[in-house]
């Protein structure tokens, strides 16, 4: 069943747990989305990320996550992750996007503002809800940059107050701050201050806080991340880490000589992050 962001963050409001979004730059990856949300019947959201276009277009993959969603058993929102554009913003709501992500968060703030304005407006027009950061999680989404984890200085705090300022001037439906977590690799343990989340959380009224950099995470911070009131939690680097390994696993175990098939590795690569995100999503939903 398609949904918008708005819709399926009021899901995990009511019921106090964060949705899962996890990215989808390839087939594999959104038939185990998929898969393991309708196993555990649970709320999903399904990412194409503007830096994956390389893996594959949202030309493509974005009809087909559309799709999928629409025939699924479980509230699905199909979502723009990390928009730099708004050519491409404009771009996945032509798909018919239900949510979309503008990351301003580089950006000085008047300009941040002054773009998610825009992006609000541009997803008025088909329904669509609106995502923007406000902070920073020191390296990008592709996990690019020097940060090293807990140790990478070039995060930036959410301010509760300016995020207060930031959500009544914007219109957004969901703020994903920055309070210890880093895109990527974990080199180090992270940090995290949750008292950013629950200050936030305050100063806006409740509004949806999201999560980036969850790979990695562990278990209890994740259950107090949403506690504090993070509804929803991004995740990849780690489910697609577990299908690198069931690869390399395949690949080893071919006994010498013989073939390698991709379509057998891509099986084992698939529900290997099955699993992954089947375990994250537990968490996230306060299951035991």
């Amino acid at each position: 069943m398609l949904v918008t962001l708005k819709e399926i963050l009021k899901i995990a409001e009511e019921k106090k747990i964060a949705v899962g979004a996890f990215n989808t730059p390839n087939l594999e990856s959104l038939m185990a989305i998929l898969d393991a949300a309708e196993e555990l019947q649970l709320p999903v959201i399904i990412q194409a990320a503007q830096c994956h276009e390389g893996f594959v277009p949202v030309s493509v993959i974005g009809p087909v996550m559309i799709a999928r969603a629409k025939e699924a058993t479980v509230p699905v929102c199909v979502h723009l992750d990390h928009g730099e554009t708004l050519d491409y913003v404009q771009k996945v709501l032509d798909i018919g996007f239900t949510g979309v992500m503008f990351d301003g968060s580089t950006m000085p703030y008047e300009e941040n503002v002054a773009n998610v304005k825009k992006a609000v407006e541009m997803a008025a027009r088909t329904g669509a809800s609106v995502e923007a950061e406000l902070g920073s999680m020191g390296r990008r989404e592709s996990g690019a940059g020097d940060g090293a984890g807990a140790g990478d200085d070039t995060k930036i705090y959410t301010d509760p107050m300016q995020a207060k300022a930031f959500v009544q001037e914007t219109g957004i439906d969901a703020l994903a701050c920055s309070f210890g977590t880093t895109h990527g690799i974990y080199l180090t343990e992270p940090r995290l201050d949750f008292s950013v989340v629950e200050q936030v959380r305050k100063e806006t009224d409740g509004m949806p806080v999201v999560m980036h950099g969850g790979s990695g995470v562990s278990s209890e911070d994740f259950r107090k991340a949403v506690a504090a009131g993070v509804r929803k939690i991004n995740y990849f680097t780690y489910m697609d880490k577990a299908a690198g390994t069931a690869l390399a696993e395949y690949v080893a175990g071919v006994e010498t000589g013989m073939p390698v098939f991709f379509t057998e590795a891509a099986v084992k690569a698939g529900a290997a992050m099955k699993e992954n995100i089947k375990e994250a999503m537990k968490v996230f939903a306060n299951i035991d």
